[in-house]
């Protein structure tokens, strides 16, 4: 198996050069590797949105909140990338299930003192 970090790396690298095509290339090979990978469905999600693929972008957004259910940011990210994309109503009911588990007890929407 290949190392993902170290693909994932590389994909950041490509990124950082300006060349998102093949950043995205990248990603989807951690993918083809290891479905599971969070981070480069997280990076798909918003490399795909800026060169106009959104639907797949949409698609890699929902997978990290698949992934990651309880994380807060999860939701947050599929807001933005929803909002984006032009789905104001996907992108709102996301915030309010990032801003929702915020309260639970993390800074975030009040959540730090002040119980």
């Amino acid at each position: 198996m290949a190392d993902l970090n170290a693909m994932y790396d590389e994909a950041t690298a490509l990124k950082e050069e300006g060349d998102l095509e093949a950043a995205v290339a990248k990603l989807k090979e951690i993918l083809a590797e290891d479905e599971g990978f969070v981070l480069a469905h997280t990076a798909l999600a918003v490399h795909l949105q800026k060169l106009g693929h959104n639907e797949e972008a949409l698609a890699h957004a929902k997978k990290v909140v698949e992934l990651e259910p309880n994380d807060p940011f999860s939701h947050a990210q599929l807001s933005v990338i929803a909002q984006r994309c032009g789905q104001i109503e996907a992108a709102e009911d996301a915030l309010a299930r990032s801003n929702t588990m915020g309260q639970g007890g993390g800074c975030g929407s009040g959540g730090c003192g002040s119980h």
